[in-house]
């Protein structure tokens, strides 16, 4: 890129910031949430020394004051495509497939994140974005009357639409365009309190579906939680009442664990907003709320296997009315799963980054195997560092979705999941995250065995065809 241009990760660490700022004036208890969360995880590392550590080597720690993530909603193929493009000049790419029509949700989604190791550091805000599946609903004139009324919007404002266009034609923006391009875009996803359709027609999207209503009835898709990363979610949960702020029931997820993995989250409930119809009428949508997560180290394809599995059998138990007793119950299923980093490691059940210790002396045969790993690891020549998981699971903004829709269940969208549509209206693959991860890692011992000496291809495949044979699903 030229010299004179902005990086991109320096133009999503701008928006992200601007977006968190413009959310906290349209939503004052987000605010409080991040104060909440700064407290909780300032607490945290100071009662664990050996995190702060961790976090801090492995520069984790400075990423955690900016971390976000945020959520949109669109509604035809055509905004999907372009929010791809105005991503993109960002730095982010859309990774995952997510089909929450199976748990009653008519969208599919993606999440547009930046994926290699440098801009993670630099910034990992992502945007988990939903498409509209309008052929769900079932009412054949509200389908063409939905469909009708979006194409009449433009979710992207000309000036956007025309610094996207510049930073494809000439491969970035220079200082000036970024920081145009990061208030004009920031206008795409701004709350207006004024809806497109009458009351009438709302009630109607409404009846069908609550969140069909947020996308149809608005000129944009407004963004509609943003996400700060905590250390603790369980405190964060236990405190949120003593701010003024009421928590949903449960926390989603897997349960506190000494070794989190994936995603925990949970969040405060929708506010109740004050509207105006197109046929000025005085009304109330609720859409927008405050959410918080907690992220833990990413899972191979075996122990993806291994949590799907134990999840689907706490599925089966009695519906917990509260979080102490649905926490125990996961907690329960999950003695099944190990909880100590190197036994994840170990049965290759988690990914890990590898890095040489420095000045490390040691003497290896040619051949890489498991033993040979294992004994640079205890002698203290690789050390390893578990990798945050960056992405999303299902069930869980499932539940975060009906959670703030009023909790209704739609049972009727079920089985309808469709990567193959959503990415040709998105205009591109989505990346493939067990993939991406997989890459990062067999990167990380390359670079470490490298340094170690071990500079040749035929080490470096044994050492990856080693690790594949480790995440083997059983």
């Amino acid at each position: 890129m030229d010299a004179a241009y902005v990086s991109a990760d320096d133009i999503r660490d701008q928006f992200s910031k601007a977006m968190s700022a413009m959310y906290q004036q349209e939503v004052p208890q987000y605010g409080t949430l991040l104060s909440l969360v700064e407290s909780v995880n300032h607490d945290v590392l100071a009662e664990d020394a050996a995190l702060a550590h961790t976090l801090e080597a492995s520069d984790e720690l400075a990423r955690l004051s900016v971390e976000r993530h945020g959520a949109i909603r669109v509604g035809l193929p055509e905004e999907l495509s372009l929010l791809r493009r105005m991503f993109a000049v960002m730095g982010m790419h859309p990774v995952g497939y997510y089909d929450l029509a199976a748990a009653g949700v008519p969208v599919h989604s993606t999440a547009f994140r930046p994926v290699d190791d440098d801009a993670l550091k630099r910034n990992p805000f992502r945007v988990f974005t939903s498409l509209l599946r309008l052929e769900l609903i079932e009412n054949a004139a509200l389908r063409e009357q939905a469909r009708e009324i979006l194409s009449h919007r433009e979710i992207v404002t000309p000036e956007a639409q025309a610094l996207i266009a510049r930073c494809e034609e000439q491969g970035g923006l220079n200082a000036t365009d970024a920081k145009a391009f990061v208030q004009a875009a920031l206008n795409t996803f701004r709350w207006h309190h004024d809806a497109t359709v009458d009351r009438a027609t709302y009630d109607r999207l409404h009846q069908e579906h609550r969140l069909i209503a947020d996308v149809v009835s608005f000129r944009g898709p407004h963004i509609n939680h943003l996400t700060p990363r905590t250390l603790d979610i369980d405190a964060v949960q236990q405190q949120m009442p003593s701010v003024g702020i009421d928590p949903k029931a449960v926390i989603e997820g897997p349960p506190r664990r000494r070794c989190p993995i994936l995603l925990r989250q949970t969040s405060f409930k929708a506010l109740e907003e004050t509207i105006t119809f197109a046929d000025s009428v005085a009304g109330h949508h609720t859409a927008r709320f405050g959410e918080i997560e907690q992220r833990g180290v990413a899972l191979t394809q075996k122990g993806r296997a291994l949590y799907d599995r134990l999840l689907a059998q706490s599925r089966q138990l009695p519906a917990a009315q509260d979080n102490a007793t649905h926490q125990a119950q996961l907690a329960e299923v999950f003695q099944a799963f190990p909880d100590d980093l190197d036994t994840l490691r170990r049965e290759g059940l988690a990914f890990f980054h590898y890095y040489a210790a420095p000045d490390a002396k040691v003497s290896l045969p040619e051949h890489i195997d498991a033993e040979t790993l294992e004994a640079l690891v205890d002698q203290g020549a690789l050390f390893c560092q578990p990798m945050i998981y960056e992405d999303f699971l299902p069930v869980s903004a499932a539940g975060i979705f009906q959670s703030n829709l009023g909790g209704e269940q739609h049972d009727k969208y079920a089985s309808q999941a469709n990567q193959a549509q959503f990415e040709r209206d998105l205009g591109a693959s989505v990346i493939d995250e067990i993939a991406l991860y997989e890459q990062r890692q067999q990167a990380s011992l390359d670079k470490a065995l490298a340094v170690l000496g071990l500079r040749t291809n035929r080490s470096a495949n044994e050492a990856r065809r080693f690790l594949q044979q480790r995440q083997i699903l059983f």
